[in-house]
């Protein structure tokens, strides 16, 4: 998108020190909006600040602090941290997330996958909790969450992340329809497979733990160099601003779907295109399995 469509609006962008986060937080910038950031690695959130406040050119439109996602206190002072420094916040883009442990079920250690568990789904819930005030005060706003592959292909190896980031979207389906009065947009992106630090665990967990058909994609993944980290925040980009109201409900592929078209579609939004549903045997061509 060009322009400054996001202009005197401002983010809530959580694990925004590095990759996807930090990408967004750019394009957020570059869009006109403010943008309040947190992660939990305070080193690598001061130079994230720091970058993000050089490429505004105005120190006032950036603003972070370290945060535990997964800590209802944490989250409950920094969205009021937020929203003191940027009265207009009217966006939260849940993007923190980790793999977690990597190996079967019975094998992995599960306080790691409790973790993971946490940080993703809990994550991006406890956000959502602290800011709907917020949000609803102000007559309307915008909720971006962030999926992955393992919300709609199973991931042996993965598990932890595979359910939490299904439970992601439904959630925010569920929350979609909840909060359709209050004129709050809630949408998932897909943004692709990224070359990122959740590669590099994957690589360097090797094919025992992720299985050797998906340690092979990573690798043809990380040697092609993956989906471009700007088409995933160019979609949230778009999620965030007027171009996309009253879409909601939706997971969106930042490389595979039509997304910058999808206004000419509104109507046959209210069917569940771009929403996780159960596949019956008449889906496939088979006449059994009832109607």
């Amino acid at each position: 998108m060009t322009g400054e469509v996001l202009s005197g609006k401002a983010a809530l962008i959580t694990g925004a020190n590095q990759g996807l986060g930090l990408e967004i937080a750019r394009h957020y910038l570059d869009a006109g909006a403010s943008v309040f950031v947190c992660a939990r690695n305070a080193e690598l959130l001061a130079a994230a600040h720091e970058e993000l406040a050089a490429r505004a050119g105005d120190a006032d439109r950036v603003a972070s602090a370290t945060a535990d996602v997964a800590d209802a206190g944490q989250v409950e002072v920094l969205v009021a941290t937020a929203t003191e420094r940027f009265p207009q916040l009217s966006i939260l883009v849940n993007n923190a997330g980790i793999y977690g442990p990597k190996g079967s079920i019975e094998e992995v250690d599960w306080e790691q996958w409790k973790q993971a568990m946490e940080v993703n789904l809990y994550g991006s819930i406890l956000p959502v909790r602290a800011i709907l005030p917020q949000l609803r005060a102000r007559g309307g706003g915008k909720i971006v969450q962030l999926s992955g592959g393992g919300a709609t292909s199973p991931l042996p190896g993965l598990s932890s992340y595979a359910a939490s980031k299904a439970a992601v979207v439904r959630f925010a389906e569920t929350l979609a329809l909840e909060l359709v009065e209050d004129k709050i947009d809630v949408n998932s992106i897909a943004p692709g497979a990224l070359n990122t630090r959740l590669l590099d665990e994957v690589l360097e967990a090797g094919p025992e733990a992720v299985g050797e058909d998906f340690y092979r994609r990573s690798l043809e993944q990380q040697e092609s160099g993956g989906t471009p980290l700007g088409l995933g925040a160019e979609l949230a980009v778009w999620l965030a601003s007027p171009a996309s109201d009253g879409i909601t409900g939706r997971l969106l592929s930042a490389k595979w779907d039509p997304w910058r078209d999808l206004p000419e579609h509104r109507g046959d939004l209210s069917s569940d295109i771009y929403t996780l549903r159960r596949i019956v045997p008449a889906d496939r061509g088979f006449d059994w399995g009832g109607d």
